[in-house]
């Protein structure tokens, strides 16, 4: 396991290296794992993005900083994030979890980032969290429209698609990994008009729906 790459990636080296194991242990490899982690960095995410969007923008009320808040600490915004730090490849998971793709499964993904959150926290306090997070949710705060507020990812690329008259995008699932009780989709989102054709992945159909429709929108915006 490469943690020091994981640690360069994130700007953030850890004092006690086993705080960072337990953050990416699995249930399913053993103990500890990462769930009491995972619970203490949901609880540090969420307070560290509230107060960032409460000081970018001064007048939204209470309601709209809410949903705000909801879109950026949701299971698909920290799948991206995980994603692109290469977490899976980090992860101690049980051989069952392993044959079934574990590595690469939302949930599991976003689950262990929040437990990195949570290990940080505890490594360094709160100042060292603050820097990680907002180090790693700086794009994804500079692209922040106030005004897409509460909208999941497939209704903005409906309207978005609608305003410019052109035809909604089709959704089919590619492929269903995994028991029946921890099955993984992979669902194909296709605008033919635009040439575009993202992938998304979840552990329900919904959400690998919404994160292909937020992976096209991302691309028709450009």
């Amino acid at each position: 396991m490469d943690w020091e790459r994981l640690q360069k990636a994130i700007g953030y080296h850890f004092a006690q290296p086993s705080l960072l194991a337990q953050a990416l242990t699995h249930r399913s490899h053993g103990v500890p794992h990462n769930e009491r982690l995972e619970f203490l960095g949901d609880s540090v995410l969420n307070c560290l993005v509230a107060a960032e969007i409460f000081r970018r923008f001064e007048s939204l009320r209470e309601g709209e900083l809410s949903r705000l808040r909801a879109s950026l600490v949701r299971q698909e915004t920290l799948h991206q994030i995980a994603q692109e730090l290469a977490l899976g490849e980090c992860l101690l998971l049980g051989e069952g979890e392993l044959k079934s793709g574990g590595h690469t499964r939302p949930s599991i993904l976003a689950d262990a980032l929040e437990a990195v959150f949570g290990a940080i926290f505890l490594d360094g306090g709160f100042q060292a969290a603050q820097q990680v997070i907002g180090r790693l949710y700086g794009a994804t705060l500079r692209g922040l429209d106030p005004k897409a507020t509460g909208k999941d990812p497939k209704t903005m690329l409906q309207e978005f698609l609608q305003a410019r008259h052109t035809p909604p995008p089709k959704y089919s699932v590619v492929t269903t990994r995994g028991a029946a009780h921890s099955q993984e989709f992979e669902v194909e989102c296709v605008i033919a008009e635009l040439s575009v054709r993202t992938t998304g992945s979840g552990s329900s159909r919904r959400a690998a729906e919404q994160e292909a429709a937020q992976r096209a929108y991302d691309q028709v915006r450009k």
